[in-house]
């Protein structure tokens, strides 16, 4: 082989591995974290998570990135150690796929309908459709990601044709083949499987690899079945580094992996060549095909699958034993759950990252909803610690706020498709609202304890016109939280009517408090604490309002956020101004 073909085949490993990337990260996108919630929820059984794990493998074309997601979820809380085998071991599985389908480019024969299963015959169909599909879809559509994953297979798949091409002349170069026989020595081999597995980082890109040089005819069995081995031990790497710095469950998960194989690997090895031994394989010394490859690959995974499967509470003792407790905390201890599920693992995957996210602001809803409750509990009965629960409340929805909007920007630089684009702008909006409620909420009680310190009271007639209001603010904090835990669109609209309610309630409470200072019925420094309390009121309102315009804003490609508001503040929407109407009766001052 001269330089020319040495750079054509550098070139076709280039083309390769970026295929196979481009299409790994099409699938994932296209899966819209789907995939990722499954395997959260349906683990609890192990045989599930096995055939759970080889399907999303299998979709993804990656058991790295399983594996990776899983040590994610372990490290997060999601996922019990346990639970984490199954999806393990299932990886190990669903990555033989890859090997079944480049193993097309080995199809030979005249007859059409078998020259039309070959890559280099529906390949270049595949490029036309994903390069029509790119132009014509919009940024981050479904059309645009399918033209992605279609255009990504026609690279790999021609990417293994010029590396097939490139080293088939090396059939009979005494120097290529003297240096694939060495690799039949079943410790040489599976050295050099690890160590290629382990810099390329995927077992399906160097499986691949392997498969172009069987192409060229030099490659036996006796060569490539070591490799093979090697291979499914440097697959782990990726885990293993992807577990640096993390909590000691999630190093466990990827010492499982390890384990897994390696134990995996050995005996078969042992088992083989003892057998080898005494029995002599013909098969060993023929030239290995792509098609021989992959039935080796899914054999192997397989057959470890089948072998280890009973011993997985074995491989979790032997991780646990090996990454030991030491006194200090664990990563995330003491965080809330939410926010301990904001692993950075989950990036690579952003569908999945921000559902998480949504998850989280669901529960900073619950938290500043608790403290709008408890804040008007405060005005009722005062007590320290009321004062003290709004105060810890407050404080914990500025961790959310600080945590989860430091997660979504660094969503924010992923590419994701338009639909989770609006859901990241919609949380990264209601935090900052959801937050401000929190804030009200702690100057609402800062203000009764201020009232209860001086020994101050409002009239009676003043505590009920309160009452009505908080009654009318503490149903509308509930109801936005309602809403935008569920997405409801349809009871969404009913928040802005019961906000422009609560703006009349506050500025007729407002013209009342004036008349009972002129009448010398209200002190003046009560009349300043009740003008606080209502303002912060009103401003909650609002806040409830952005939180459920944002929220019909995504969920509508008609109406924006500023037109929602717009349309409905005018009265011109019969539906709106028949929800105020009837919202005004009920919420009435005494």
């Amino acid at each position: 082989m001269d330089i020319f073909g040495i750079l054509t085949m550098i070139g076709g490993l280039a083309l390769f591995l970026y295929g196979m990337s481009t299409m790994g990260d099409g699938l994932v996108m296209l899966s819209g974290g789907k995939l990722e919630r499954i395997l959260e929820r349906l683990t609890q059984r192990r045989g599930m998570a096995l055939l759970l794990g080889a399907f999303v493998t299998a979709v993804i074309q990656s058991s790295s990135a399983t594996t990776v997601m899983v040590v994610g979820f372990v490290n997060s809380g999601i996922m019990k150690l346990n639970q984490a085998v199954g999806i393990i071991m299932g990886a190990n599985i669903g990555t033989t796929i890859t090997s079944w389908i480049l193993s097309l480019t080995g199809i030979g024969g005249d007859n059409v309908l078998i020259r039309l299963l070959k890559p280099s015959a529906f390949s270049p169909v595949l490029a036309v459709i994903g390069i029509i599909f790119i132009m014509t879809g919009k940024e981050g559509s479904k059309k645009r990601t399918i033209g992605n994953i279609f255009l990504g297979f026609a690279i790999l798949m021609f990417g293994m044709e010029t590396m097939s091409g490139a080293v088939a002349p090396l059939k009979n170069n005494e120097t290529f083949t003297g240096m694939l026989t060495a690799f039949s020595n079943p410790i040489l081999g599976m050295l050099a499987g690890t160590v290629l597995t382990a810099v390329i980082q995927s077992s399906s890109a160097s499986v691949g690899i392997l498969q172009a040089l069987c192409m060229s005819g030099a490659v036996t069995y006796a060569s490539a079945i070591p490799i093979i081995m090697g291979q499914n031990i440097g697959t782990c790497v990726t885990a293993l580094i992807s577990s640096v710095g993390a909590s000691k469950n999630a190093k466990r998960a990827a010492f499982i992996h390890l384990y897994f194989n390696l134990i995996g690997t050995v005996l078969f090895m042992v088992g083989f060549y003892l057998i080898n031994s005494f029995v002599d394989f013909s098969f060993m010394s023929e030239p290995a095909g792509v098609a021989g490859i992959a039935v080796v690959h899914s054999l192997f995974n397989i057959g470890c699958a089948l072998v280890l499967f009973p011993f997985g509470n074995k491989l979790v003792s032997l991780a646990t034993f090996t990454v030991r407790n030491r006194k200090g905390s664990e990563a995330g201890e003491g965080r809330p759950a939410e926010l301990a599920a904001l692993d950075e693992r989950f990036l690579d995957t952003p569908s999945y990252a921000i559902q998480l996210c949504k998850k989280a602001v669901i529960k900073m809803g619950e938290h500043t909803r608790d403290a709008i409750l408890l804040a008007m509990e405060t005005q009722k009965n005062y007590s320290e610690e009321k004062f003290s629960q709004v105060e810890q409340l407050e404080q914990l929805a500025d961790v959310y706020e600080d945590c989860v909007g430091t997660y979504l920007v660094k969503i924010a630089g992923r590419d994701m498709n338009k639909e989770d684009s609006h859901l990241l702008s919609n949380l990264l909006h209601s935090i900052s609202d959801f937050e401000r409620i929190s804030d009200h909420a702690i100057n609402v009680a800062e203000s009764v304890k201020k009232m209860h310190d001086k020994g101050l009271e409002f009239t009676e007639q003043g505590k009920e016109e309160l009452g009505s209001l908080e009654s009318a603010v503490s149903d509308i904090m509930k109801m936005t939280q309602s809403v935008f835990a569920a997405d409801d669109v349809k009871k969404a609209v009913n928040v802005e009517p019961l906000e422009e309610v609560i703006d009349d309630l506050v500025m007729e409470m407002k013209q009342r408090h004036v008349d009972r200072l002129k009448s010398g019925n209200c002190s003046m420094e009560a009349g300043l604490i009740l003008e606080d309390i209502l303002t912060n009121y009103e401003r909650v309102s609002d806040h409830c309002s952005n939180i459920a315009a944002a929220l019909i804003e995504i969920k509508s490609d008609e109406l924006d956020m500023h037109q929602y508001v717009d349309v409905r503040v005018k009265g011109s929407d019969p539906n709106f101004r028949a929800e105020y109407l009837r919202l005004k009766n009920i919420y009435v001052l005494p």
